[in-house]
């Protein structure tokens, strides 16, 4: 099943989650990685080529993620929970909407404070500065990119604290259901134990 049910995440959300959680943790690792690079380091220049291309890649696959939120909307979150407890649920999706939003248009800005376009795939492919140059402002975005990569990286380490928790702790299928389909859909890859 392509699309979500009111018992579990379809295929095309659960790739979506699943495929952005590895980009992100890997952009979060390259970009820190990145900031103890030396001028003469041989990634001096490469690494940072890589890091902003897959940062525009994950920019457009949280539009396409949210559109798909729209077209297919998620299976409501699980009982029993106390309405406090999905008030943050749904604070946190969107808090981490928002960062996974808020770190692509940083990274931008900081890229393009003087004027020049993102080089993409080694230089094969480039994305415009959009905006006059601004120059003295890449340091402050570059402070304001890493702390939101410091809240975005707490708020992935919580929500998959939480996550964890449900299964192991609750024992409810919230964790199930973004692994694998319902167990009633004949497609189900996991089952349900």
């Amino acid at each position: 099943m392509w699309k979500n049910t009111q018992e579990s995440y379809g295929r095309v959300a659960r790739l979506l989650h699943w495929g952005m959680a590895i980009l992100l943790l890997g952009l979060l690792a390259l970009g820190f990685y990145i900031t103890t690079l030396t001028y003469y380091h041989p990634w001096y220049r490469i690494a940072p080529d890589w890091h902003r291309t897959l940062g525009i890649l994950a920019f457009l696959l949280v539009l396409f993620r949210l559109g798909w939120r729209l077209y297919s909307p998620p299976p409501p979150l699980e009982d029993p929970l106390s309405p406090w407890e999905k008030r943050i649920a749904r604070n946190v999706h969107r808090l981490l909407y928002v960062l996974m939003m808020a770190m692509p248009v940083t990274g931008y800005l900081l890229t393009t404070a003087d004027g020049q376009a993102i080089r993409m795939f080694s230089g094969r492919l480039t994305v415009p500065a959009l905006f006059p140059p601004f120059k003295g402002w890449e340091s402050w975005l570059g402070k304001i990119h890493l702390l939101l990569a410091i809240a975005l990286l707490i708020l992935v380490l919580l929500h998959a604290a939480a996550a964890l928790q449900h299964h192991f702790m609750r024992r409810d299928r919230t964790l199930i259901r973004m692994l694998a389909p319902h167990p009633a859909n004949p497609t189900s890859a996991l089952g349900e134990k």
